[in-house]
């Protein structure tokens, strides 16, 4: 494929998931677990936020063909 549809559909795809699990924890800590209940899972959200950030990077932008 062409490397900027891959940067493109990437970055939507990259988006897409961080809205999704941002908005999942964000609604658990608001919600009957409280702050201190969904900490850990907004922990664990950040973190796989970072990994696939750091993917999209290392296959869609910084991968030289």
């Amino acid at each position: 494929m062409n490397r900027y549809l891959n940067i493109i559909t990437g970055a939507i795809g990259v988006g897409l998931m961080m809205t999704f699990v941002l908005g999942l924890a964000k609604s658990v800590s608001d919600g009957f677990a409280g702050f201190w209940g969904g900490l850990p899972l907004m922990i664990i959200v950040i973190f796989v936020v970072i990994l696939a950030l750091y993917d999209f990077w290392e296959e869609g932008i910084n991968k030289k063909d």
